[in-house]
């Protein structure tokens, strides 16, 4: 319980201003509902969370002690540090009032760190903040009416669910969570330095699978349009092959 509190504090100040404000709002705020709000209930759930009896009730139930930090989700940690600050402000007044603008917008910026310094965050290229090669690849292979089920390489697991929900697929994103120990046999194809169309094409079929997507410059010992696939198009880098024995609903001249 301490070590995921420690890990969900990231710097530690942001919670220490959190603490605080529930000390100066234990003492200075009169409303009993924003008391109930901002300091019990809070107070409440930091109780329940290094509870260790509660934690073992929630451990039994789930099984896994990785989401159990998920509980501070809800604390209202923003709320009460925002909510302390305008009422501290409410109390202020003249060349006051400037100057703990100012001071607390230092206090918060210095209590974080650069966001986008974080390998993991990159330029939007669309409004659906995914790479803009895994919608057009899902907008090409839908099928109106029905369901289609792709294979798709491993960089663009985590987006397809998101964006579509007539595109299947035979493995998803718990694939690439290393500590979950979830391995697929289509997978380990799909992501091997070299890929054996033979085997690839009978996992796929396997799979029920009416599309497989290979990037351009992946090397592939066999060709999978001698295995009764075809050339459906080629997107953003990636070959987008169609299974030819699967009926798919498509046109026939396809």
């Amino acid at each position: 319980m301490v070590t995921l509190f420690q890990e969900y504090m990231g710097t530690g100040l942001i919670v220490g201003w959190f603490l605080l404000s529930v000390i100066y709002l234990l003492l200075k705020e009169k409303q009993k509902p924003v008391r109930i709000l901002f300091v019990y209930v809070p107070l409440i759930l930091l109780f329940l969370f290094f509870n260790p009896l509660f934690a073992r009730l929630i451990y039994g139930l789930i099984g896994d002690w990785e989401i159990y930090y998920r509980i501070l989700w809800l604390v209202p940690i923003t709320v009460v540090i925002a909510y302390t600050l305008v009422h501290i402000y409410g109390r202020l007044a003249g060349r006051k009032r400037p100057a703990f603008v100012i001071t607390a917008g230092v206090m918060i910026i210095l209590s974080g760190s650069y966001i986008y310094q974080n390998p993991h965050f990159q330029k939007a290229e669309n409004l659906y903040h995914m790479p803009q090669s895994v919608v057009d690849i899902c907008d090409a292979i839908e099928v109106e009416g029905r369901e289609v089920t792709a294979v798709f390489p491993g960089e663009m697991l985590q987006y397809v669910r998101q964006y579509s929900p007539v595109v299947c697929m035979p493995y998803g994103r718990e694939m690439l969570v290393e500590r979950w120990q979830n391995t697929h046999p289509l997978f380990q194809v799909m992501e091997a330095e070299t890929v054996d169309a033979d085997e690839l094409a009978a996992l796929a079929r396997k799979s029920e699978c009416n599309y497989i997507i290979l990037a351009e410059n992946k090397t592939v010992a066999g060709s999978l349009l001698e295995l009764d696939y075809i050339l459906f198009d080629t997107i953003a880098g990636y070959d987008i092959y169609l299974d030819n024995t699967l009926y798919i609903g498509l046109f026939d001249e396809l």
